[in-house]
């Protein structure tokens, strides 16, 4: 088992909680109120840039050219992903110019701040990262097995997770992590804490932000 098999393994309590989560399942069986998705939408949006800046890190300190283009491949994804939440926010009527972060959404973009400002090695770095995207491709993919909900925002929610562009980028991070990663306990440890705040965000998502 690869380190990062072996990570999520260790973390699968915590990404099926995700999973059955009541905003998951809401955006998966098209009930989810409009409110609680617009909110969820501005601020992950909020959260993208810090996870955009993560790469930027990753990349500047990547020990090989091969890395360099795969970093640079994963930026693209994020910029393709915060299209999607424009287009969304268009949609919802939202202002992502005047977004006010949640206390979930400044837990986790402090986190992955942290971790970078305190001159978090690559591989360090990508175990804060890599839950994230391992995780909305394990959700895409189990929604994926559902009919689509109704509402066009939550099936082009879970298109986007479930395709096969983003299930590229997810296996992308892991294998990026099993290079440059080194198995330590600061690994396991960001890897758990990113595990803790998706669930965290779901959470806040679901109760409007009332943190």
């Amino acid at each position: 088992m690869s380190q990062a098999q072996q990570l999520w393994s260790d973390n699968r309590q915590l990404a099926d909680r995700s999973l059955q989560h009541p905003f998951v399942q809401g955006i998966g069986d098209g009930t989810l109120e409009r409110d609680r998705y617009r909110h969820f939408i501005a601020q992950d949006a909020f959260f993208l840039e810090s996870f955009a800046r993560g790469y930027a890190h990753c990349l500047a300190r990547s020990p090989d050219r091969k890395g360099i283009y795969e970093f640079h491949e994963l930026l693209n994804g994020i910029f393709e992903e915060l299209k999607l939440h424009r287009q969304a926010s268009e949609a919802l009527d939202i202002d992502l110019a005047n977004v006010t972060p949640s206390r979930a959404a400044l837990d986790y973009t402090g986190f992955l701040e942290e971790v970078i400002e305190s001159g978090g090695t690559v591989g360090e770095t990508l175990a804060a990262m890599t839950p994230c995207m391992r995780l909305y491709a394990y959700i895409g993919s189990c929604l994926d097995g559902q009919p689509r909900p109704s509402d066009a925002s939550y099936a082009e929610w879970v298109d986007t997770y479930a395709g096969e562009d983003f299930q590229g980028l997810a296996n992308l991070m892991e294998q990026l992590l099993d290079r440059y990663g080194t198995g330590s306990d600061r690994e396991r440890q960001n890897y758990t804490r990113a595990m803790e705040l998706e669930l965290g965000f779901f959470e806040s998502a679901w109760k409007g932000g009332a943190d």
